[in-house]
């Protein structure tokens, strides 16, 4: 007998549901919630089964806008192969659909619970359903790289202390926003370790993360806020390049999972 599973943390409900599930899965039609719980569990637990996901485009867009999530989401893509789609009509509950089991996930005030269907030819039709509306949906580009390719390029670029440092700093926050952002991020952690400005926005850039003129902007933005210093390398041709600094003593003397909220609490 298939049973119903509860929890208070959706990250354990995913990892219940997951673990029950035997071959390729449809995730239909789930909340930023259940995607960050998705993330949370998927870029920790080794292999995953095969998810295909049917998300609709605001939440899919609402996930792109928290590099957090979305990066961790990407790496799922470009690890183990999950494919995202566009649902065009949303449902009651979100889904997790295989050959063979399916389970509704229903918020309540104490967690959440996936409620298990037994019927084998509902569960055939549901399977088959999904599988159709799959074949036939559009992909989404969350135009976010993963959490993985990150690390790495930019530990190759930029050497393993400052990609240490950006994870401890990503590590520490809940959320990125547009006060401090991914970017913004970088370009900190890079003058914490007195690089250079065209190393981490051509990194930034051949990455996915954004423009050279967006970190150009990013850097302009700190560095008028008193965030950030910079200091003219002389180079054999063309102009000098741009060695970062951090501007602030508070930033500075700052340990490394402090870094974004003393630079959140200076931009005020």
């Amino acid at each position: 007998m298939t049973e119903n599973l509860y929890d208070a943390d959706r990250r354990a409900l995913v990892e219940s549901i997951l673990g029950r599930v035997d071959g390729p899965c449809f995730l239909v039609d789930p909340s930023v919630e259940v995607l960050e719980a998705l993330a949370d569990y998927g870029t920790t637990a080794g292999a995953l089964p095969e998810i295909r996901l049917l998300a609709r485009e605001p939440v899919l867009k609402s996930v792109r806008d928290d590099f957090l999530i979305a990066a961790d989401i990407a790496d799922l893509a470009e690890q183990q192969g999950l494919e995202i789609r566009l649902l065009q009509d949303g449902i009651e509950n979100t889904l997790f659909v295989s050959d063979g089991s399916l389970y509704a996930v229903v918020a309540m005030e104490a967690g959440a619970a996936g409620l298990a269907a037994e019927d084998e030819t509902f569960l055939e039709d549901t399977y088959a359903t999904y599988d159709d509306i799959f074949e036939t949906a559009p992909s989404f580009d969350l135009r976010t790289p993963g959490r993985t390719r990150v690390g790495e390029t930019l530990e190759d670029v930029l050497g393993e202390q400052t990609r240490a440092d950006f994870d401890a700093v990503l590590a520490s926050l809940d959320s990125v926003g547009d006060d401090l952002d991914e970017v913004a991020i970088a370009l900190l952690v890079t003058a914490k370790n007195e690089q250079l400005l065209y190393d981490v926005s051509r990194w930034g850039e051949d990455v996915g993360m954004a423009s050279k003129a967006t970190f150009s902007r990013t850097k302009t933005n700190l560095e008028d806020a008193g965030l950030l210093d910079t200091e003219k390398v002389p180079i054999d041709v063309g102009r000098p390049r741009q060695r970062l600094l951090l501007g602030d003593d508070a930033l500075q003397s700052a340990d490394t999972d402090e870094l974004a909220f003393v630079a959140r609490d200076l931009l005020g």
